[in-house]
C-alpha cells in the first residue's frame, strides 16, 4: 500500500482526494486543522452578515469517502528528505510515498506600518466573522459616541474579494441603519486601491457598471493610493488620511507559513513548482492551490489563486500521482478559464463567461450564475448531499 499524504481540507485538498480515493492500493490520509469545509469565495458574505457561517460550511466527515483516514492537526513542518509531515503538539511525524500540498492562503499585509495590529483581515471564517462583530458593536456604538468614525468603514484593497465586500455592505448598510436608527447620510465606505484602475481584470464596460452601482450607494474609490499606515483611527495613504473605526484589510494573500518554515525556496509562501505541478528534485511532492506558483505557458505569468485554478491543479495531480505510480510519463498542467464572476451583493454583479471572456452580463441574471459556480464548487470537492444542503 502506498501511503499518500494530503495537507488541507480547501477546495484544492478535498478534489485531490476525490480524486483519488477510489485507485486501489492507495492509503490516503487527510490532515486539516478544522473539523469542517467552509466556501472560501463567500467569506466576504459572513463579513457583511448577509450569510451565517453556518450556510458556506459542511463538515468534512460528510465528505471523506470509507478508507480516507481523516486527521485533524495543525500541520507544523514538511521534510522532503525524510518524507515526513510534523504536526503541532504530535512527536511521531506522519510518513508518506507521495504529498500533495494545499495548505491554502493566508493574509498578506507586506510589512505595511499598523497593518497587522489594527486592520482586520478576510482570510478565513473566523476572520469573517470577526469581521461582523466588530462592525455590528461599532454601529450600535454610535447612539452612544458620537463618534462619526464608528460609522465609517474603510475596505483596503479593490480586488475581487474586496468589491465583493463592499457589495454586500452595501446592500446590508440600510438593515442596520433602521436598526440602529443611525443617520445614513453620516455612513461612509471608502475603498482604497494602490492600482489606478478598479477591477482591470473584467471588460471596461462591466467595470463602469460595478464602480457606478458601488458609488451610487455612497461607496468612496480611491485609486492610485498606495497604503502607507494603519492606525486605530484610520488608514493614511501619502498627505491623506481616511478616518474610521473599522478598517477590513483584502489587499492580498500569501500562501501558509508551512511552506517557509519548512525551508523550501519560495516568494510569499508560493513554491514555484514543475509544469506537472511536482517538487523540482521530488516528484512525489506536489504544490497545488494558493501555495503554488505555476506559469501559465503562454503567457508566462504566474495563475492567480482562485477556487477555480485549485480545482484544476488538484485534478491534475492526482493524475500525475497515479501515473508516476503505474510508471507512466507525468504531463503539463495547462489551464481554460470558465469564466470570472464579481458579485454587487446578493442580488447582482458582473461577469465575463468563457475562456475568452466574450460573453458578458451585468445585473441580477449574474446572481443565478454566481449561485451555480457555488453549486458546482461544492459538488467538484464534496458530494451532490452537501450542494443541496447548501441551496438557498
Amino acid at each position: 500500500m502506498r501511503k499518500i499524504v494530503i495537507l488541507g481540507a480547501g477546495y484544492a485538498g478535498l478534489r485531490a482526494m476525490k480524486e483519488l480515493h477510489k485507485e486501489a492500493g492507495l492509503q490516503i490520509t487527510l490532515i486539516n486543522r478544522d473539523l469542517y469545509h467552509y466556501e472560501a469565495t463567500e467569506l466576504h458574505t459572513v463579513a457583511a452578515g448577509t450569510k451565517a457561517p453556518a450556510d458556506i460550511i459542511f463538515d468534512l466527515e460528510s465528505s471523506i469517502p470509507e478508507g480516507v483516514d481523516f486527521r485533524s492537526g495543525t500541520v507544523n513542518k514538511i521534510d522532503v528528505e525524510t518524507q515526513c509531515v510534523y504536526l503541532e503538539d504530535e512527536n511521531i511525524p506522519i510518513a508518506y510515498d507521495y504529498l500533495i500540498v494545499a495548505l491554502g492562503f493566508e493574509s498578506e499585509d507586506f510589512g505595511i506600518k499598523g497593518a497587522a495590529q489594527y486592520a482586520l483581515p478576510l482570510a478565513n471564517l473566523a476572520d469573517a466573522f470577526a469581521i461582523r462583530t466588530h462592525l455590528e458593536q461599532r454601529l450600535a456604538r454610535f447612539n452612544d459616541s458620537r463618534d462619526e468614525n464608528d460609522l465609517s468603514i474603510v475596505v483596503c484593497g479593490a480586488g475581487i474579494t474586496g468589491i465583493e465586500l463592499v457589495g454586500e455592505l452595501v446592500y446590508r448598510m440600510p438593515e442596520w441603519v433602521a436598526q440602529h436608527k443611525l443617520p445614513a447620510d453620516k455612513i461612509r465606505i471608502t475603498c482604497l486601491d494602490a492600482m489606478p484602475a478598479i477591477l482591470p481584470m473584467f471588460d471596461a464596460e462591466l467595470s463602469r457598471y460595478a464602480i457606478a452601482h458601488l458609488a451610487d450607494r455612497g461607496v468612496s474609490f480611491q485609486t492610485s493610493s498606495a497604503i502607507d499606515e494603519v492606525t486605530a483611527t484610520g488608514v493614511r495613504s501619502g498627505e491623506r488620511v481616511f478616518p474610521a473605526h473599522t478598517i477590513i484589510w483584502t489587499t492580498g494573500v500569501r500562501g501558509s507559513h508551512v511552506v517557509a518554515n519548512s525551508g523550501f525556496a519560495q516568494k510569499r509562501n508560493r513554491v514555484a513548482v514543475e509544469p506537472s505541478l511536482s517538487l523540482k528534485g521530488h516528484p512525489e511532492v506536489f504544490f497545488i492551490g494558493d501555495v503554488s506558483a505555476v506559469a501559465d505557458p503562454g503567457s508566462g505569468h504566474v495563475y492567480p489563486t482562485t477556487a477555480q485554478i485549485s480545482v484544476a491543479q488538484a485534478t491534475h495531480a492526482a493524475l500525475n500521482l497515479k501515473a508516476q505510480i503505474a510508471g507512466k510519463p507525468m504531463t503539463d498542467f495547462t489551464f481554460k478559464s470558465r469564466g470570472t464572476v464579481c458579485s454587487l451583493g446578493p442580488l447582482l454583479g458582473i461577469a465575463q463567461i468563457g475562456a475568452d471572456g466574450s460573453m458578458k452580463l451585468e445585473g441580477r441574471k449574474v446572481a443565478a450564475i454566481k449561485k451555480l459556480i457555488n453549486d458546482t464548487e461544492i459538488l467538484e470537492v464534496s458530494s451532490i448531499g452537501n450542494m443541496i444542503s447548501h441551496a438557498d
